[in-house]
């Protein structure tokens, strides 16, 4: 598999399955365009690259700002010429173990705002560049939650529900552009937000969060399986695929 020659657009890069993606596309060949809101974790991905001999530039965005994800794909062709892939993995979890009765409506529309918005944003932007080109492949990070079963937040699961549909109904709407479209579900991935997410529900319970992170090292997969899929999606090796794709 390489991506010699492309250029892959990925937001969430700062850490987590992002930061995973961005490392094996880069590994792949690809040239990255590395976004996040979190600066300090997105320079660390883009040094890792770099120090690699890895062709990248990154930018700090935030994916529910229009102006800022339109800046990004414009800054990616100016930079690179073309988007030949974006992998969408930006995206937060608040509200957990909240009952939706009890639930604030700023944690709702915080959450929607970056994972459901941002989602919108950064495929607007990035198909307008591909339909020029009459080729691309957009990649949208769901999940298992809201799609195959619930979630701990009614907000999170709810989102990551909407943007399976959005992949959906994208899917037909690019593909007479040359446009692939997916949707990836990670199931239990060791990324700093589930491990946040699971020590908050063994608090939740009087249980020790310490003990609760231990336990789940034997059943967590690593974000670099998710992201060594994610950079096979992208990949002309992938042109067969369609529709979601399904992780552990």
């Amino acid at each position: 598999m390489s991506l010699e020659n492309k250029t892959v657009v990925i937001t969430g890069a700062a850490m987590g399955i992002g930061r995973a993606a961005a490392l094996c596309c880069a590994k792949a060949g690809g040239r990255t365009v590395l976004a996040d809101i979190e600066e300090a974790g997105l320079k660390e991905t883009f040094g890792d690259i770099h120090a690699a001999g890895g062709e990248a530039s990154c930018q700090v965005v935030d994916v529910s700002d229009a102006r800022q994800v339109e800046a990004l794909m414009a800054g990616a062709v100016e930079d690179f010429g073309r988007i030949d892939a974006l992998i969408n993995c930006a995206g937060i979890l608040e509200g957990a173990y909240v009952p939706v009765d009890e639930l604030d409506e700023a944690v709702w529309q915080r959450v929607m705002d970056v994972n459901l918005k941002g989602s919108f944003l950064t495929c607007k932007y990035a198909a307008a560049v591909m339909k020029e080109q009459q080729k691309g492949v957009i990649v949208l990070l769901s999940s298992g939650a809201g799609v195959r079963g619930g979630s701990s937040s009614v907000a999170y699961g709810t989102s990551k529900g909407a943007v399976h549909g959005q992949a959906v109904v994208l899917e037909s709407q690019l593909s007479p552009f040359g446009i692939r479209v997916h949707a990836v579900c990670p199931g239990g991935i060791a990324t700093p937000m589930k491990l946040r997410n699971i020590a908050q529900a063994a608090e939740s319970q009087g249980e020790s969060a310490e003990e609760a992170l231990k336990q789940a090292e034997a059943y967590l997969g690593d974000p670099e399986g998710v992201g060594r899929i994610l950079a096979f999606l992208v990949s002309d090796d992938a042109d067969h695929l369609r529709q979601t794709v399904f992780t552990r």
